[in-house]
């Protein structure tokens, strides 16, 4: 895997501010490898349990009250799973997904659960947008990943890891257009088959005009984007991201001479 290697090389020294050592890639390919061991046990039946962090009160009320909402979380520790936790909350969780090939163990995972969960596929382009409006309108809950840029329409710059790099930003377009709140999550670690959750404030629309409330938008991702960087250099290897690095955003052009 040596572009899967030469990626995560990247990501640790980027984030870590040194060149990283052989040690250091294979650690984050093994905390990887562990996360993957994991779905794979929790699929077959395995006990699992995931628990707030304090900050997590905004979107543990959200999840309780029963209203359909826009789920974003990322590529990092246990959060695959959290959106199947989601089921203890009475929730149908539609997770927006790629396709690839070591999708079987999201498959498995979303047997095990029944019909708690349904998959869909984002390179399935031909299905994605009447999959998501039935989602929305069967008063379901959408959980889709914010980290990657490949199949977003939607980009924004953000602060993160020392420069201004590119996001997905679709969801809180989504959420303008159907009026349904945003939280973002993430789950780390917690013991062996258990995470810790981390959640953001929600994001509500308003009547205020559309630039008004992405301007919201834009804030309130960007102050999870700061609770998810501190979380990384806390654990590095955590952030399962083996393809190139969010890329820099373009300078915005010069003012022009009064």
């Amino acid at each position: 895997m040596p572009a899967e290697r030469r990626h995560s090389r990247t990501y640790l020294e980027t984030i870590l501010g040194r060149p990283a050592s052989l040690v250091e890639t294979w650690r984050h390919f093994f905390s990887f490898a562990q996360s993957l061991m994991l779905r794979l046990r929790v699929g077959t039946g395995a006990p699992y349990r995931c628990k707030g962090d304090p900050d997590c009160a905004d979107f543990e009320s959200l999840m309780a009250s029963g209203r359909p909402a826009l789920l974003g979380t990322f590529h990092i520790g246990h959060s695959d799973l959290l959106g199947y936790m989601l089921r203890d909350f009475g929730r149908h969780v539609h997770m927006i997904r790629l396709r690839v090939g070591n999708s079987g163990d999201m498959q498995g995972l979303a047997r095990h659960f029944g019909d708690g969960v349904t998959m869909i596929w984002v390179n399935e382009t031909e299905n994605l947008l009447f999959a998501l409006k039935n989602a929305v309108q069967s008063l379901g809950t959408v959980a889709m990943k914010c980290d990657r840029v490949g199949f977003s329409a939607k980009l924004e710059p953000f602060a993160f890891l020392g420069g201004r790099r590119l996001f997905p930003f679709t969801i809180y377009h989504l959420a303008l257009i159907f009026r349904m709140p945003v939280a973002l999550s993430v789950a780390v670690p917690d013991g062996p088959d258990g995470g810790l959750v981390h959640g953001s404030p929600i994001f509500e629309p308003d009547d205020a005009p559309r630039a008004s409330n992405l301007l919201r938008a834009r804030t309130h991702f960007q102050d999870f984007l700061l609770v998810i960087e501190s979380l990384l250099r806390e654990n590095p290897y955590l952030w399962f991201n083996f393809i190139p690095l969010n890329p820099a955003a373009p300078e915005p052009p010069a003012a022009p001479p009064s």
